[in-house]
């Protein structure tokens, strides 16, 4: 199983989250859309370097609206902390 959550970095609250059986960038997508949806448009959305946060899909849902992407450095140990979680700073 694959859980991707988006937390608000200042509060550190789960914003949204999911769980799938396959790591793909839709399940992720989906969760982005929801967390965008109830919570607004931040300036910059940050993840680590996987290929679901990485693919076209993810990115172009950010770019659409504006969001300035950031990705933390591959291999990094501390990354993993909050497992596969994607980090928003408004």
């Amino acid at each position: 199983m694959y859980l991707v959550a988006i937390i608000d970095w200042y509060s550190r609250k789960v914003l949204s989250w999911r769980l799938s059986n396959t790591l793909d960038s839709r399940f992720c997508v989906d969760c982005l859309e929801q967390a965008l949806q109830l919570h607004g448009v931040p300036d910059v959305f940050n993840t680590d370097q996987g290929s679901q946060f990485t693919s076209d899909d993810f990115t172009g849902a950010l770019k659409a609206r504006g969001i300035a992407i950031s990705m933390d450095g591959r291999g990094r140990a501390s990354d993993k902390y909050l497992c596969g979680t994607a980090l928003v700073q408004r």
